[in-house]
């Protein structure tokens, strides 16, 4: 190449706009393949969920008893219940509710472990109180303490709001409200580094307000480590609404979610095992996707690994 020729081309790069980091993450997450599938499976299934009720226009909760027990076939996908209600509907309609729980659990959680895992991490002060609180939390049998406090609120909600928006609102702050402690600990580790790097100390030495620091400074540095626990936090919101429907202290039976279809066809397992596979399936599928958007999330977010 003569010398005019890479001037040319030292001159046109120079032209060019910056590149945007976020193309860098898009670049360093597809190649996870793990990720690339993952995310996939996951939009195929909130294709399923959502877009599928416009197609499969079948009430879920009619019931009739002249087909109940039917085998898969065109009319029934996925067979019927023991109330002859279509499998199919009730599969989409579950799933929409149990993404529901998982997303509105997962917001409660990430904002309560943000926010203690920034105050604890950026107010000394305030980090041994706050990591104490973490601890009992995390000292605490979470299981037995979910069924105590569906046990308790259950009844007062459900009169209150009515069983289906009670319940929602009961289970989403009581899965939201007992994990949020790893998120705490991971942000709180990451705000400890960054206060010390060069650009905090420069806002402090200028005088800028703790608020502004944290809002400017900490918590975009930190997105990474968010993120990540938003994607598991999804993924643990699933199984533990689908461990209490499946427990019966879920949702209402005429009210599905998917661990509320495998309640109801525990004790047909023997005759109709797909009633229970159908929704494992469903659970495991979403819960493995996530943790594989998660994982390449966590690579392609982190400015160490971006790019290798």
């Amino acid at each position: 190449m003569t010398e005019a020729a890479a001037r040319s081309t030292t001159v046109d790069r120079a032209e060019q706009p910056p590149r945007s980091q976020w193309y860098d993450v898009w670049d360093q997450f597809k190649s996870h393949k793990g990720a690339l599938v993952g995310a996939a499976v996951f939009g195929t299934i909130l294709l399923f969920i959502f877009i599928g009720p416009l197609l499969w226009k079948v009430d879920p909760a009619y019931a009739n008893l002249l087909m109940r027990n039917k085998a898969p076939s065109a009319q029934f996908p996925f067979g019927t219940d023991e109330l002859g209600r279509d499998l199919l509907a009730r599969l989409m309609a579950g799933g929409k509710v149990s993404i529901a729980v998982g997303l509105t659990a997962m917001s409660i959680s990430l904002l309560l472990g943000t926010l203690i895992g920034v105050s604890s991490g950026f107010f000394k002060r305030l980090d041994g109180p706050l990591m104490r609180l973490t601890d009992l939390f995390l000292a605490l049998p979470l299981l037995p303490l979910l069924l105590v406090m569906v046990m308790l609120f259950r009844e007062p909600l459900a009169l209150r709001l009515g069983p289906e928006a009670g319940i929602f609102l009961l289970m989403v702050i009581s899965i939201g409200a007992t994990s949020w402690m790893q998120t705490a600990r991971i942000v709180r580790g990451e705000v400890l580094a960054l206060k010390e790097r060069e650009f905090v100390l420069a806002a402090r030495s200028i005088g800028a307000p703790s608020v502004r620091m944290i809002l400017r400074h900490i918590l975009p540095n930190t997105l990474s480590p968010i993120m990540v626990a938003a994607a598991l936090g999804i993924a643990s919101a699933i199984i533990v609404e689908s461990a209490l429907s499946f427990l019966g202290l879920g949702f209402p039976p005429d009210f599905p979610t998917w661990g509320r279809l495998l309640f109801d066809a525990v004790d047909h397992l023997q005759d109709y095992p797909n009633r229970v596979m159908l929704p494992g399936i469903a659970i495991s599928l979403t819960v493995l996707s996530v943790n594989y958007i998660g994982d390449g999330l966590r690579d392609a977010l982190d400015p160490r690994i971006r790019g290798r």
